[in-house]
Formats: C-alpha cells, structure tokens, sequence
C-alpha cells in the first residue's frame, strides 16, 4: 500500500507539513500551466527536502477553471492502484485550483482516505468532510444524457433514459433546485456544477 498525496502547490511550507505528518510514499502536486517565479521555487524546495524520500510528480493544470481542475483531479485517482491510500490537501494553492481539488475529490469520495487542510499557525491539520454528490439513479440517467447529448423534447429524452414524463419532470425540478442543471437560450444545460457531478 502507497500513501498518495495529491496536493496544489503555490506555497511549499503545508506540503512540507501534511506530507511529514502522514508519512506520504509519493507526492502528486497540481501546479500552474505556467508556474510563475514563487511556485517554481516552492517546487524546487519540495524537490529538495522531500525528493530523495519520496517520488514528486507534477500536473499541470488550468488556474481558474474549477471544472477542468475537478477533471484532471478525476483523472489522476482513476490511474492510482485501488489499493493506494489517497489523501487530499487543498491548502497549498490558488483557491480556484484549491476548490477543483477538493470538487474532483469529492466525485471519487470512495477513493480517497481524508481532505486536508493545514493551518498557517500551527501548521496542525485540520480534517475535511468527504462528500459526495447524491443525485438519485434517475437523476444521474439525465445528467449522464444531458453531457453527451442535447434536447430535442421532453417526451424523447423520456424515451431515450426509459423513464415516465411525470419522473422526469420531478427529476428535472429537483436538478434545476440543486443547480446541476439550467435553463438556457439552448435548453437544459448542465451548469459547472453539472459538469463535475457526472465525472
């Protein structure tokens, strides 16, 4: 069994922190697609104290697009062994990058041991609530449609998941109050929100 950590970087000192106080095998660090002159140097202090003790591998990712963070935060824990122990801190960067993180986590609760955050003070850590999204089989079946496909009518869409209209117009309010989906000028559309549950 590998201890995982999957991590933001901007700041090296709660890496430093967390990967210590949970004796981390391997470090999985998001920076930025282009790492300005402060995040190429915690990387370098990482490298530096904690590379000869542990494997640190690299991803880069967007800044400021939450869902493509949640995306590629999906990704990475799908390729790890199921019998990893994957741990999450989400103290250590962009809040954008930060919030990602923690959604894309939140799609693999299943996968993952505990969400971290370190506290500046005390560098203590302080344990998250693992979430996940709790949409009903019937709800999924729409969501799932809706990312690959548009809307032609209520009645096909009906047809296409094998559901009753009466279902699907309970489903469809339900989504639309959980904001997962949305009204717009083009019919239903999945909202950020929408987009990271069917991950």
């Amino acid at each position: 069994m590998t201890k995982i950590l999957i991590a933001t970087l901007y700041v090296f000192e709660p890496i430093i922190a967390s990967a210590t106080k949970m004796s981390a095998d391997r470090l999985i660090l998001l920076i930025d697609k282009k790492p300005d002159k402060k995040q190429l140097e915690s990387l370098e202090i990482l490298k530096k104290s904690l590379g000869s003790v542990m494997e640190i591998t690299t991803i880069e990712t967007e800044v400021c697009d939450i869902v493509k963070v949640a995306k590629e935060t999906v990704k990475i824990i799908d390729l790890l062994s199921d019998k990893d122990e994957i741990y999450i801190d989400i103290t250590a960067g962009r809040k954008t990058k930060a919030l990602g993180l923690l959604f894309g986590s939140y799609a693999r609760t299943d996968r993952v041991k505990r969400i971290m955050y370190v506290k500046e003070e005390d560098k203590s850590i302080i344990s998250l609530p693992k979430l996940s999204y709790a949409i009903t089989p019937g709800q999924n079946k729409i969501v799932h449609y809706l990312h690959k496909n548009s809307i032609v009518s209520m009645i096909d869409l009906a047809n296409k998941i094998d559901i009753s209209r009466a279902m699907l117009y309970k489903h469809i309010k339900e989504l639309k109050d959980m904001d997962v989906i949305e009204n717009t000028k083009d019919g239903l559309q999945l909202t950020d929100y929408g987009r990271i549950v069917v991950l």
